[in-house]
């Protein structure tokens, strides 16, 4: 079995990954933790890819890296790569973002021109780099969604409790955490990996 080093010195992130790969053949592993990746990029696929460059070129061995956060149409597509630096905590993240729209929803004569303002989505990009830092795979997963006024469900973390799956009539915070994996972002990225990545293993 090949070792798959996940871009990332948190735990958590590696359990996740293990979750969604778990029939993929590959053994992932935490990079060293003292190694830093500054992400210098300016969209999600560019972060991934450079996080898996980074670590396969330094550990001579094949890496794996995501790289995911929140895009809301009317901030032009704030908060977005920062999504996890628009500020210290995540509940002042999501009053940011309230605030922004509200600001903007004052110029806001109808509620089509409203809920078309609420527009947003999640984007995870997905990046597995050979040992030598060279892509070998890129996937992007997206899910649509609505910003609420107001969060809901007491589930998940960052920005779920105000984003809204209008298919499903739940925020992620009030999803399972079953039926969150299945529809969200990072979900549809892992599960057009998980085919691609398998046959990495076998053709590589």
């Amino acid at each position: 079995m090949k070792t798959l080093v996940v871009a990332t010195t948190n735990p958590g992130k590696l359990q996740e990954m293990q979750k969604y790969l778990a029939q993929s053949g590959w053994e992932l592993e935490l990079m060293p933790p003292d190694m830093e990746i500054v992400e210098t990029e300016e969209t999600f696929a560019a972060n991934a890819c450079l996080k898996a460059t980074d670590v396969a070129k330094a550990l001579g061995k094949w890496a794996i890296a995501d790289d995911s956060g929140l895009s809301v149409a009317a901030l032009n597509g704030a908060p977005g790569i920062y999504s996890a630096r628009y500020a210290k905590t995540d509940k002042q993240r999501i009053d940011r973002v309230l605030r922004e729209l509200a600001e903007i929803n004052g110029d806001i004569a109808s509620e089509t021109e409203e809920s078309s303002l609420r527009e947003a989505e999640f984007i995870c990009a997905v990046a597995v780099a050979r040992p030598d830092g060279t892509i070998a795979l890129l996937i992007e997963g997206r899910c649509p969604g609505e910003i609420l006024h107001e969060p809901r469900g007491d589930r998940g973390f960052g920005y779920d409790p105000i984003f809204y799956v209008p298919e499903v009539q739940l925020t992620f915070a009030e999803m399972t955490p079953e039926m969150k994996r299945s529809l969200s972002h990072r979900g549809k990225a892992f599960e057009q990996v998980l085919p691609r990545l398998s046959r990495l293993e076998t053709n590589s």
